[in-house]
């Protein structure tokens, strides 16, 4: 069905981790009826079980709600997005399909790294944003301070925050008439030709590849024959409708509305996220701006393990990047583990969460070696190569310049464990930026790191020393020259390629006594010596 689009709010919930974002999402879904209470289940829209194990949120999600404010009936559509930093692209996706944006910030624990990265991200795109401070029932909310640090971290003006407790329903009809009020309604032009942009899609055993799409311009009816522009195929829409939160079917949607389109595609490979939809022929639409190509950060090699089948693994990673387009994955071999395959994440948190649903969906028992990020050589030869495998250097010889990734960091820390977290981030080969204080007692420093640094354990070690109070967000900023070499391990004279790593000269020495040392308490015991040696080129 159509709606008009004067009456139509499209928005996203932006937060940092545990602010409360999935609880507000109940609480607007309740006050709107979309749900009825006896319904409504915690989390309502995190509906894959390790979303709710880990209460995060993982994917984007899109439903509809209806509200009626001074006598008009609004058409409100949420769609969810993800808060934490691995799933920036998924976050980038989702903005890039709406005119507007709760920013979410939590009245006790104030403005956190990815607040202000998901602020920035949404003003990056043209977003209105409306400003909410939540928990304010909390005993200890400290309102007037977190109202300061908004103000001088992101320049919003106090009096425009509004201020809710989404567990208790406090302030979300105030909430609900400032989306109306404060976000622009969709522009387009409902009988220009079709244009809209797929920000998500699912794969269901019966239907095929299920899309999720914002019409931008024109309309789209059932029995309509339509055209995907990256990959040129065109196909034929057997349902479309809306999600209220499950799939409800019509026969239309048109400018600034938010649905699904089945077209019965059984091969996912046809649809990519962020790719526009038109009308097959001469007037098809040009492609939609905005969208970034997710940059994978991390890699790893996953193999399946004794008795397990590699076409087993093979079937269930490819139904796997249907709906999440930003893993990618190709066969290799190794010598040590047989064949498997290698595979790219968005960080270390995607890697985990896509491990465990191989494990727990697919029913696998999987072998992985240690994860390494991309890196660029300059051969003698002047080509450059990327290297996503430490087998993959060539020979000492061979290279003019080894390059690494290099990520701009941006810490939230209390002002008092500047000096710890200076260090902490000199240790790891970082070069200082500024410092910037948010409020008399916390701060914001930035580094460049090596991202090889930053995946390595250095979320951990900022937990740890900021005694769970610092948080983090990185971007990637280009690839510079660096001394790296790659570290070999031999058992028995004889060299494991699944061990190999990728590090810097002068850490070499420190790493490859760390994994002899390991290495040593694994193996069994022999009748004879088993030489272990840590080695880079001929160099032992």
């Amino acid at each position: 069905m159509s709606f008009d689009c004067r009456y139509i709010r499209n928005f996203s919930i932006i937060a940092h981790i545990d602010h409360g974002k999935s609880t507000l999402a109940d609480r607007l879904l309740e006050r709107t009826g979309t749900v009825e209470k006896r319904q409504l289940k915690e989390q309502m829209l995190d509906d894959m079980e390790l979303e709710r194990q880990r209460g995060i949120t993982i994917k984007a999600r899109a439903v509809r709600m209806e509200y009626s404010l001074d006598g008009q009936i609004y058409e409100l559509n949420l769609i969810d997005t993800p808060g934490h930093v691995d799933f920036h692209y998924e976050v980038s996706r989702s903005l890039a399909c709406c005119e507007g944006a709760v920013l979410l910030v939590d009245a006790f624990q104030g403005v956190e790294a990815q607040t202000v990265a998901n602020a920035y991200a949404a003003t990056s795109n043209n977003l209105t944003i409306v400003p909410v401070m939540n928990k304010i029932d909390l005993v200890h909310a400290r309102i007037d301070d977190v109202l300061a640090e908004m103000e001088s971290s992101l320049a919003i003006d106090p009096t425009d925050v509004i201020k809710v407790s989404a567990k208790t329903g406090v302030g979300i009809d105030e909430l609900l008439a400032a989306i109306i009020h404060t976000i622009p309604a969709p522009e387009g032009d409902p009988n220009a030709v079709l244009r809209a942009m797929i920000f998500d899609s699912h794969y269901d055993s019966y239907r095929g590849a299920i899309t999720y799409v914002r019409i931008v311009e024109g309309t789209v009816r059932k029995g309509q024959k339509i055209r995907f522009l990256e990959t040129s195929t065109t196909h034929e829409v057997l349902e479309l409708g809306q999600f209220v939160p499950q799939r409800r079917a019509c026969e239309s949607l048109s400018v600034g509305q938010v649905g699904y389109l089945v077209c019965n595609i059984k091969d996912v490979k046809q649809v990519h996220i962020g790719d526009t939809v038109t009308i097959p022929g001469d007037f098809a639409a040009s492609p939609l701006p905005g969208y970034k190509p997710p940059q994978r950060m991390v890699y790893c090699g996953l193999y399946p393990s004794e008795g397990e089948s590699f076409e087993d693994l093979r079937d269930s990673l490819e139904k796997l990047v249907i709906n999440d387009p930003s893993f990618e994955f190709s066969p290799e071999s190794s010598e040590a583990l047989g064949f498997g395959f290698r595979c790219g994440f968005l960080g270390l948190l995607h890697m985990e969460i896509i491990q465990q649903r191989l494990e727990k969906e697919a029913d696998l028992d999987l072998v992985q070696t240690a994860p390494n990020v991309t890196y660029q050589i300059l051969k003698k030869t002047g080509e450059t190569l990327e290297i996503r495998n430490p087998q993959d250097v060539p020979d000492t010889g061979q290279i003019e310049e080894f390059r690494q990734p290099i990520v701009r960091t941006n810490f939230i820390i209390p002002a008092n464990l500047i000096g710890p977290i200076m260090q902490m981030c000199t240790d790891r080969r970082g070069a200082y930026l500024k410092t910037e204080y948010l409020s008399p007692t916390r701060a914001m420093i930035t580094f460049d790191l090596p991202l090889a640094e930053v995946i390595y354990d250095l979320h951990d070690k900022l937990k740890s020393v900021t005694r769970g109070y610092g948080t983090m967000d990185y971007e990637l900023i280009g690839y510079f020259p660096a001394d790296l070499v790659r570290l070999d391990i031999l058992v028995g004279s004889k060299k494991v390629d699944a061990l190999s790593i990728i590090c810097d000269r002068r850490d070499a020495d420190r790493r490859g006594r760390a994994i002899v040392k390991k290495l040593r308490t694994e193996i069994d015991r022999h009748m004879f010596e088993i030489a272990l040696q840590a080695a880079i080129g001929t160099k032992v």
